[in-house]
C-alpha cells in the first residue's frame, strides 16, 4: 500500500499555510490601497471608477495622476501675486451683470493663469482636472460643472442664470488654488548676533 511519509504532508500543509498567508497579505494591501485612494480623491474616486468601469483601472489611472503630480513643481503664491490674482477676479466678478458671457471666459482664463503659476501644466482640460484633482479633490467637480456650462455657452445653449453658476464653480476653484506662501520672518544679522552671544 502506498503511503505519503509523514514529511510530505507536513510540507504541503506548510506550503498551503503560506500560500494562504500571502494571499491575505496581498488582500489586505489591496484594500488598504484602495481605502487610501478612496480617502485622498473623495468623490472623484467614485467618479473615476464610473468612468473606467472598475475599480482596478480607476485605481490605476488614480496612482498615475498621483505619480504625474509628484514630479511638478507646484508652488503657492508670493503675499503680492495672490494680492494681484484676488483683485483681477474681484475686478471680473464686478463686470458680470454687464457681460455675463464675457466674464464667464475670463473666468476660465484668469484659472488657467493661476493654475500656470502654481506650476500645472497647461494640457488639454481633462489632463488639467485630473492634475488638480490629486491634491484638491474636493473642488474639481467645480472645475468640471464650470467648463460644462462653459461649453454649452459656446452653443449657445446656456442663460445667464447658468453662466452666473459657472462664476461660482470656477471661484470655488479659484479660492483653493489661491493658496499663498507663508513670508519668512527675517531676523536682522545684529539681532541674530545677539541672540547667539
Amino acid at each position: 500500500m502506498n503511503t505519503i511519509p509523514l514529511q510530505w504532508i507536513i510540507v504541503a500543509g506548510i506550503v498551503v499555510i503560506a500560500l494562504l498567508a500571502l494571499a491575505a497579505w496581498l488582500f489586505s494591501q489591496k484594500r488598504k490601497q484602495s481605502e487610501r485612494l478612496q480617502r485622498r480623491f473623495g468623490p472623484e474616486y467614485g467618479r473615476t471608477v464610473g468612468e473606467l468601469g472598475g475599480r482596478t483601472k480607476a485605481e490605476s489611472e488614480l496612482k498615475a495622476r498621483e505619480k504625474r503630480v509628484e514630479r511638478l513643481t507646484i508652488t503657492p503664491l508670493a503675499p503680492a501675486e495672490a494680492a494681484r490674482f484676488s483683485q483681477a477676479w474681484n475686478t471680473l466678478q464686478a463686470r458680470f451683470v454687464d457681460n455675463p458671457k464675457g466674464v464667464v471666459v475670463q473666468a476660465d482664463q484668469l484659472v488657467r493663469e493661476l493654475m500656470l503659476k502654481r506650476g500645472y501644466p497647461m494640457g488639454d482640460f481633462e489632463r488639467r482636472a485630473a492634475d488638480i484633482s490629486v491634491d484638491h479633490p474636493a473642488v474639481v467637480e467645480n472645475y468640471r460643472t464650470a467648463q460644462a456650462i462653459a461649453a454649452r455657452d459656446e452653443r449657445g445653449e446656456a442663460d445667464t442664470e447658468e453662466l452666473r453658476k459657472a462664476v461660482v464653480h470656477y471661484r470655488v476653484l479659484f479660492d483653493e488654488m489661491l493658496d499663498v506662501r507663508e513670508a519668512k520672518q527675517e531676523v536682522p544679522p545684529a539681532k541674530q548676533m545677539a541672540e547667539h552671544a
